[in-house]
């Protein structure tokens, strides 16, 4: 059976496209969907049609696998445009979701609601137990393979009002600091203007005192007609 499947390049690519897309379901986000909807469509291609060149398979899986890239981020189909919310373990913290099958400090699992095509995980709590049924979010991704969760209705209310005043006070710093900053701005620009006002008026003093203290010439010359006419 081996034999027969590697050598059978078509029958190959089929094969191993569906294991990729198993895998994908195992674990979104991944991308392996993409790879493996391009291996599935060359592999089917190549066993309805056979194919004796490896050269036009892969082309054929080229096509197929740019083809679905696009639709796979076209469509996004895991939510949230432009990113990839499963892809990286770390998203996982703060994720909500509930208990479906009773979560202890060693065994348990949950469905998150943002959990792509597989969102059923492996869970534990730090203590006591968590029925099935109860909302609960996640502590700690733990890398994707078992999430430490806790019940949303054992968290204190005291502990989100304190959470959301912390965040309520950090507005209104950044909100004042603002204030702060557009009041020194406003300041600093009154003084430039005043400034520049009382320059002008120097200037235009200067400007009129001038000719006051310059000397007359229609005066000079009135006097020399007079000192003539008295030595004559």
């Amino acid at each position: 059976m081996l034999d027969a499947l590697f050598g059978n390049v078509a029958l190959l690519l089929l094969s191993a496209g569906l294991v990729l897309m198993a895998l994908e379901a195992l674990s979104p986000g991944a991308h392996l969907i993409v790879i493996g909807i391009a291996l599935v469509g060359a592999g089917l291609i190549g066993v309805l049609f056979p194919v004796s060149s490896p050269f036009i398979l892969a082309g054929l899986t080229l096509l197929i696998g740019v083809v679905a890239a696009y639709i796979y981020n076209e469509f996004d189909f895991y939510g949230g445009k432009g990113t990839a919310q499963t892809s990286d373990s770390d998203t996982l913290a703060g994720s909500t979701g509930y208990v479906t099958e009773t979560v202890t400090t060693r065994s348990g699992e949950v469905k998150l609601d943002d959990g792509g095509f597989a969102p059923y995980y492996s869970a534990r709590t730090t203590s006591g137990s968590i029925e099935e049924g109860e909302e609960v979010i996640v502590l700690d991704p733990g890398g994707g393979n078992i999430l430490t969760v806790e019940s949303l209705g054992a968290i204190g209310e005291d502990e989100i009002d304190r959470a959301l005043a912390s965040n309520a006070s950090e507005t209104e710093g950044e909100t004042g600091t603002e204030t702060e900053a557009e009041a020194e701005t406003k300041t600093d620009e009154t003084t430039e203007t005043t400034e520049s006002d009382t320059d002008s008026s120097t200037t235009s003093q200067a400007a009129d005192t001038e000719p006051q203290t310059g000397t007359d010439p229609t005066n000079s010359i009135d006097e020399s007609v007079t000192e003539t006419e008295k030595s004559g």
